[in-house]
């Protein structure tokens, strides 16, 4: 369970840079950008993929090009969440992306419907209104800005999830495929920085770089980790998804709330309770 720990307060570190680059003048899209080099060069050197299966006629390249499309967009969503949402928030709503990756088994990959799954789906999507609930009578575009990236991250990492499953039904080794993922989104990423540089919104920088290999460390890091921990528990992969999950949660909660002092109501507390007994239901199905 070492490898699953230290998967987790990689989860969280991601979420806790991305809420700091402000308070040090970091540019989140460069730093976005330069981890995915670094997140690519570490899969190539420590994973040491083979590529033959990309190569094949039916390999999935249209997954692969739509998430090297999805993962820097959705990257500077998270950001952009846990920048006006707080991490509480966000991470919860990664985790809950889970959901939308759920449906989708069993309406394109055939997989059965339980009453379990149904209790998990719904205690989910109970917790994830909870979370984005806007309490108070503060400004209105404030408030929607508040729910509204939450959900852009639920969405946008369910799709990923998807779009991920496609690849792995084609017979794409993970290794190969997070290899291609990080090549793919390295120039859309870059393009999206150009393009705000063209326009003179930003000026690339060495302290935004630096960020990007922090941020590239702690990323991959979580993959790797959690890559790990299923290979030292081959036999528990229930057990090791609702440890990760659950505790992505459960920390995040706890930095965002001891470390930031955001400020959750009670029935957004209710909603991160919620996240983690959806779950643990789900895991247990």
């Amino acid at each position: 369970m070492i490898y699953v720990a230290f998967s987790v307060v990689c989860s969280v570190l991601v979420s806790v840079l991305l809420k700091l680059a402000r308070r040090f003048e970091l540019d989140v899209g460069q730093a976005i950008a330069w981890n995915y080099l670094v997140a690519g060069v570490l899969a190539a050197l420590l994973l040491q993929p083979s590529l033959a299966a990309l190569r094949e006629p039916g390999a999935p390249w249209p997954a692969l090009l739509g998430l090297g499309v999805l993962l820097p967009t959705i990257f500077l969503a998270l950001a952009a969440s846990v920048r006006h949402a707080g991490i509480v928030r966000s991470d919860a709503a990664q985790r809950l992306s889970l959901l939308l990756s759920l449906l989708a088994a069993f309406a394109l990959f055939g997989e059965q419907l339980s009453v379990v799954k149904v209790i998990g789906i719904a205690l989910g999507l109970l917790a994830l209104l909870c979370m984005v609930w806007r309490s108070g009578h503060g400004e209105v575009e404030r408030g929607s800005v508040r729910w509204l990236y939450p959900l852009l991250v639920f969405a946008g990492f369910g799709t990923i999830d998807i779009l991920f499953k496609r690849v792995a039904q084609a017979g794409v080794p993970l290794g190969a495929a997070l290899l291609a993922m990080f090549a793919l989104a390295l120039p859309v990423a870059f393009a999206l920085q150009l393009w705000r540089r063209l326009r003179g919104h930003t000026r690339f920088t060495a302290r935004s770089a630096l960020a990007g290999v922090a941020l590239g460390l702690a990323n991959f890091g979580n993959i790797l980790f959690y890559l790990r921990g299923h290979r030292a528990l081959p036999q528990h992969p229930a057990l090791v998804f609702a440890s990760m999950n659950i505790g992505v949660v459960a920390l995040g909660a706890l930095v965002g709330t001891l470390a930031f002092r955001e400020r959750l109501s009670w029935l957004n507390l209710a909603g991160v309770a919620l996240a983690v007994l959806a779950i643990g239901v789900i895991a247990q199905a």
